[in-house]
């Protein structure tokens, strides 16, 4: 029996099909290959020591930004910005030099100056810092805002895509990377920012010189 001929619609179909096909697997072929000539790799999960909270220099800078409690004293307690030579103006003892000491070194500072001025006899210090100005960590791609941040106290990864204004429509919010620098090394952090909002993966703590960078999802 003799097949009747296919109208020219339906040829027209199968060859439409057959050419949307041929460049889907061009496209596909194509972004293998980009991939694979760029050594485009998933940046691998933070490690344990990415994930602790810990400062690696917790110095104060220039423009840095300090809280100072004196216990039973009301008046002594404010908040201090590091000038640009490295001081502040703290009331009954005058100029205290705190460019580059540790918290703990600058409410020890001032405890001494206390006792020895006999201003207090047994004066309590603590420093906390509110801002760390004279760090920075960058927020760049697809950001409301991107740009240089100051490093704050206890920062992670949620808190810096708030300063640089949230994400964009287009962000890929899952594949959000950080770029650490130790020494000589140079590291890529993945961040999964929905799953840490949404609680099935830790917020990555960030460094001063950090460098988060936010890709466009290619959908």
């Amino acid at each position: 029996m003799i097949a009747p001929p296919r109208s020219s619609h339906t040829a027209r179909t199968v060859q439409g099909r057959a050419l949307w096909l041929g460049a889907f697997a061009s496209l596909a072929l194509g972004l293998v290959i980009l991939g694979a000539g760029t050594g485009c790799t998933p940046p691998p999960r933070a490690t344990a020591a990415d994930l602790a909270r810990v400062e690696e220099d917790t110095s104060l800078g220039t423009g840095d930004v300090f809280e100072v409690r004196v216990y039973g004293e009301t008046d002594l307690s404010a908040d201090y910005r590091v000038a640009q030579n490295g001081e502040i103006d703290f009331p009954l003892i005058g100029t205290v030099h705190v460019a580059g000491l540790e918290p703990g070194a600058v409410a020890a500072a001032i405890a001494t100056a206390l006792r020895d001025g006999q201003f207090l006899v047994d004066p309590h210090v603590s420093v906390i810092v509110r801002e760390y100005n004279s760090k920075r960590v960058s927020v760049l791609g697809a950001v409301r805002n991107p740009g240089n941040y100051p490093l704050r106290s206890g920062m992670g990864v949620v808190e810096a895509v708030s300063l640089a204004g949230g994400f964009t429509s287009l962000a890929n919010r899952d594949g959000t990377v950080i770029t650490r620098t130790d020494g000589d090394e140079t590291r890529r952090i993945s961040a999964p920012v929905d799953r840490i909002t949404g609680g099935s993966a830790a917020d990555v703590p960030v460094r001063a010189g950090d460098i988060i960078t936010v890709p466009e999802r290619l959908f």
